[in-house]
């Protein structure tokens, strides 16, 4: 996924122009560690549950951007009309097309959120998880987005809350600059509605577990996160849960008549975003 990264390093900034993409330190690096972390993220499917209460995209064109390798395509093809997967780092987009190839309808390009290789009114979702929006800073993205949906489509930007325990503690042992009221005030201001998902991440084993940490944390805060999951997961034989709390934005593109002044986009030319997971 773009810009999804780790809290290894936490005084690192994410650059958001339109030509710089920072490296990943976990997908672009240990494709197959994430993997497992994906098939471990909400495994009772909340996000998804909260995606479809907030826009239906059976029968409609959805981008994903930041899509990695291609890992909830699929899922949007259950339903969708068309679906294309947008992603920066050449090896992931491979693994992505890789993954999606037979199902009808499905495409990946490689591109970046600050430059949607698809025209304008294009799509009538655009879902990023996890990847580029992660605050100030992220405002060429919006635009974008802006541009290549239609009237009336959605915008859903999926991110870690910062603010939900456990996960997020450990997030802000790593980073010390990230302020989640922040995040959230931000995206208020941009015009979004946010919905807070409580899910599980579960493990079958501890050594999956650990090397899942170990690509999303600092060494220091990647033990302390495993010593709390030991901790509260008694009988090893039902697996390891992790509880991970997400926030859910969702923006609208006006459908009629726009005043002019009160565009759903942002105007502001600020080009760095800092990431909870790729700071």
């Amino acid at each position: 996924m773009e810009g999804t990264g780790c809290a290894k390093y936490p005084c690192a900034v994410w650059k958001s122009s339109r030509r710089a993409i920072v490296p990943s330190p976990n997908i672009w690096y240990y494709p197959d560690v994430y993997e497992q972390e994906n098939r471990a993220q909400d495994v009772d499917g909340e996000i998804w549950r909260v995606l479809a209460q907030e826009c239906d995209w059976a029968g409609r064109d959805v981008a994903d951007v930041g899509c990695g390798d291609g890992f909830h395509l699929s899922r949007f093809a259950e339903t969708a009309r068309s679906v294309v997967g947008i992603e920066p780092h050449e090896p992931l987009v491979n693994r992505a097309r890789r993954r999606v190839d037979g199902l009808a309808g499905v495409e990946v390009r490689r591109g970046s959120a600050q430059r949607l290789p698809l025209p304008d009114e294009s799509v009538e979702v655009v879902h990023a998880r996890t990847a580029y929006f992660f605050g100030p800073g992220c405002e060429p993205g919006l635009r974008e987005a802006e541009r290549v949906l239609r009237p009336g489509g959605a915008l859903l930007i999926v991110d870690l809350d910062g603010a939900s325990e456990p996960y997020g503690g450990w997030l802000r042992a790593d980073l010390s600059h990230y302020d989640p009221a922040a995040i959230d005030t931000f995206f208020a201001a941009q015009g979004f509605r946010c919905r807070r998902v409580a899910t599980r991440w579960w493990f079958r084993d501890l050594a999956t577990c650990k090397a899942v940490l170990k690509i999303e944390f600092s060494p220091r805060v990647a033990a302390r996160a495993l010593a709390d999951v030991v901790r509260d997961n008694g009988n090893p034989a039902a697996g390891y849960t992790v509880p991970v709390g997400y926030r859910v934005h969702v923006r609208e593109k006006p459908a009629g008549i726009v005043v002019p002044g009160q565009s759903s986009s942002a105007t502001s030319s600020s080009s760095v975003s800092i990431s909870p997971r790729m700071p």
